[in-house]
């Protein structure tokens, strides 16, 4: 089989708008307890895209960690190529796959650091090695081979072996608004169901939101 020729039909579900929940956040929780439920790998994986300040994009994946009303929340050292576009340009986009499912949801909105004491209070939760982990890793720097890694982690280690590892002033958070919210689900004879949230409104902190059907 060649690449042109790979392709299957999307058969788990359909979409109706009269099923949907009048908030985005709502929806995706239903969701993310559908891929959870699934047993899929990494369900809260998603891909983050950034561009820099020449305007080229870039994407990696990272791990959501809390949402609500108020944005997704997503950890990472601030040293990062991701950081550091986001200081350009803090406009970014969340994609969640869940193939398995036929579903995929896009979030479009704005990265905003989080206050210390969130990420103090998150980084005191993660098992230990994580964060000795954190420590070690001069996140996108060039390295001639993974001993850097690896004698690093064993310096911070001994380092930190009779305390607790505190938190790195270079590891932060993020918080991604909510400005546009796509729902995908694969369809039959590739009529897929993509409905879109937009705010109705000029209140963007705690929007009301108008849902649109868009054609795949």
């Amino acid at each position: 089989m060649t690449i042109k020729d790979s392709r299957r039909e999307y058969n788990f579900a359909t979409m109706d708008r009269s099923l949907m929940r009048d908030d985005p956040i709502d929806q995706f929780r239903i969701w993310l307890d559908a891929a959870l439920a699934a047993d899929l790998p990494d369900p809260t994986a998603m891909c983050l895209a950034t561009v820099d300040k020449f305007g080229r994009p870039s994407q990696r994946m990272v791990l959501l960690k809390d949402f609500g009303e108020h944005g997704f929340i997503f950890f990472t050292n601030l040293k990062s190529r991701k950081a550091s576009e986001i200081i350009y340009n803090n406009s970014v986009c969340l994609h969640f796959s869940w193939l398995s499912l036929d579903r995929q949801v896009v979030i479009q909105g704005s990265a905003k650091l989080l206050s210390r004491d969130k990420v103090e209070n998150y980084f005191q939760g993660r098992p230990r090695t994580s964060q000795i982990g954190a420590w070690a890793s001069r996140q996108s720097e060039a390295i001639t081979d993974r001993s850097v890694l690896e004698k690093r982690y064993s310096r911070i280690e001994q380092r930190f072996a009779q305390i607790e590892v505190p938190t790195p002033e270079f590891w932060g958070g993020y918080r991604v608004s909510l400005e546009r919210v796509e729902f995908w689900q694969g369809g039959k004879q590739r009529l897929h169901d993509r409905f879109c949230y937009i705010p109705d409104g000029a209140n963007l902190t705690i929007p009301k939101w108008k849902i649109e059907r868009l054609a795949p």
